[in-house]
């Protein structure tokens, strides 16, 4: 596998993560890489994508690497701005289009015996998605399709494994695109596809055996995918030498603690659970402003994981569940992104802690941290877990905690969450959840005036976090949920339904 690896430079563009996972939907490993930061050992990768980007290649602040190391040394695919990329500086011509070239095109003309396009017949959908456009081809380019805007919309560098496309084969309205990318990879490139959840498992199980011997390892548990799956890797490789702490913050879900506490015990972990509940609540005492709740939650978690890791004699190492889009995100072409709100995580344990991070399943995305788990034999009920925020319900509660608007809003969770399974629709959701409104409304309940609480249920269907939409859940379902909170919920007397996407909205409101 070390010799068989993809590279994909990435140029900004909003679709390179999606280039990795299709390849990787392939079994073929694969890196990204910002383009102004090209790996100095190139051996270890068998074939180079160039993705798109936001950019001109007319533009004078344009991504310009120097790419002699992998241009006609390498199999090379480039996509949309890499095509236009290869050919501006090269010998073609590109100029702005007349029409913006952006949706859905068919490609209208294929050149015969193309490799590149075997199996893809004319009329095959693809993607445009760009302003400019290659009006001749660079030094020595081969025209291997048009569609009936785009006359270069394939073409190969005579000599070379080089091709340039105009379109995006990795979104799924290129119908043929991962039957193009297969084609490239695997046919011309001759990447074997030898990346799978058990091959992962048995690799890296082998590494961090040899990485941590006899050393003692501390893991923050969440109870979430990520953490679950990392915490059975390292148990696979070192046994009672991985030490996983579990806190209850008194924000997590009802019954969560004891429930999750007992999943990881049939699971054979070294688990300890800390109901650390009044130290939370103390720490947020007052505080209604969302980034004051985060950081002080932060701060107590800190302190809590700090006292027991050091209740353990010499542990050298703290594992944490990091994935790959945040390595990603840490490295991207423009650096780390605005922060829209800050993240909970252990990675933010202070230095005098002293403790080496391993992070074993750093280079996988999410979808294939649920593949190695179901490999593992994790049960559904954890791998099939809608994403949980680490401040937990402190930052669905708008404005300050208290311990009744805590219960408040774990009683309408349970409602919604359960009535979700009852339905059949929890697997349809990526995520779901319910938000106590500082607002009190007037209502009636029998023949009396009340005014209380506003609660909201959201519900949204997503891949990866970084864009969702609201789901479009039944109008009889939100009627006997609503109806249900209402009835069995003291404090409540209004039930809403958030139809707001992201974005502009975030997933949660605080």
């Amino acid at each position: 596998m070390q010799n068989n690896n993809v590279l994909i430079l990435d140029f900004g563009s909003q679709y390179t993560q999606l280039i990795a996972r299709r390849v990787r939907e392939l079994n073929i490993y694969c890196e990204i890489h910002p383009y102004h930061k090209i790996p100095q050992n190139l051996k270890k990768f068998k074939a180079v994508i160039l993705s798109g980007s936001p950019f001109s290649v007319r533009a004078d602040d344009a991504p310009h690497p120097d790419l002699s190391s992998i241009k006609s040394q390498k199999p090379l695919l480039a996509v949309c701005y890499g095509a236009q990329y290869l050919a501006h500086f090269n010998g073609g011509n590109v100029e702005q289009s007349e029409t913006r070239e952006y949706g859905r095109a068919k490609l209208s003309e294929i050149k015969e015996n193309c490799e590149l396009f075997e199996g893809i017949a004319p009329g095959s959908q693809v993607w445009m998605s760009h302003g400019d456009t290659i009006k001749k081809l660079p030094e020595r380019g081969v025209l291997l399709a048009s569609t009936h805007d785009v006359e270069f919309a394939a073409y190969k560098i005579e000599g070379e494994q080089t091709y340039g496309i105009q379109f995006h084969p990795e979104v799924y309205h290129t119908t043929d695109g991962k039957k193009l990318l297969e084609n490239f990879l695997v046919n011309i490139a001759g990447v074997s596809q030898t990346w799978t959840p058990a091959a992962f498992v048995e690799t890296t199980v082998q590494e961090l055996k040899e990485k941590l011997k006899n050393d003692k390892v501390v893991l923050g548990l969440s109870g979430g995918v990520d953490s679950s799956v990392a915490a059975i890797l390292l148990h696979k490789a070192i046994g009672k030498n991985l030490y996983c702490i579990f806190v209850n913050n008194g924000l997590l879900r009802k019954d969560e603690f004891d429930n999750v506490l007992h999943q990881y015990k049939d699971m054979g972990l070294n688990v300890k659970g800390v109901d650390a509940t009044a130290r939370f609540m103390n720490a947020l005492n007052g505080l209604s402003d969302p980034e004051a709740k985060r950081k002080a939650i932060g701060n107590a978690f800190i302190e809590v994981f700090d006292d027991e890791a050091h209740k353990i004699n010499d542990v050298t190492w703290l594992a944490q569940g990091t994935i790959y889009p945040d390595v990603i995100e840490s490295v991207s072409v423009n650096g780390p992104s605005v922060t829209i709100k800050s993240h909970h995580n252990v990675g933010g344990l202070p230095d005098f802690m002293k403790l080496k991070i391993v992070e074993p399943l750093r280079m996988l995305f999410k979808d294939e941290v649920r593949r190695v788990g179901a490999e593992m034999g994790i049960t559904q009920d954890i791998l099939g877990r809608h994403p949980f925020p680490g401040p937990g319900l402190a930052i669905r509660i708008l404005g300050d905690i208290t311990l009744e608007k805590v219960r408040i809003l774990q009683e309408v969770d349970a409602v919604f969450i359960n009535n979700l399974k009852k339905w059949n629709l929890y697997d349809q959701v990526w995520q779901a959840g319910a938000i106590l409104l500082p607002v009190d409304s007037v209502g009636v309940m029998g023949d009396e005036r009340t005014y209380e609480k506003a609660v909201v249920l959201r519900a949204v269907e997503s891949t990866d976090g970084m864009t969702a939409d609201w789901v479009n859940l039944p109008y009889e379902f939100l009627q006997e949920t609503s109806n249900q909170i209402i009835n069995r919920v003291k404090g409540v007397n209004r039930v809403v339904y958030d139809i707001s996407s992201k974005p502009p909205a975030t997933i949660e409101w605080e």
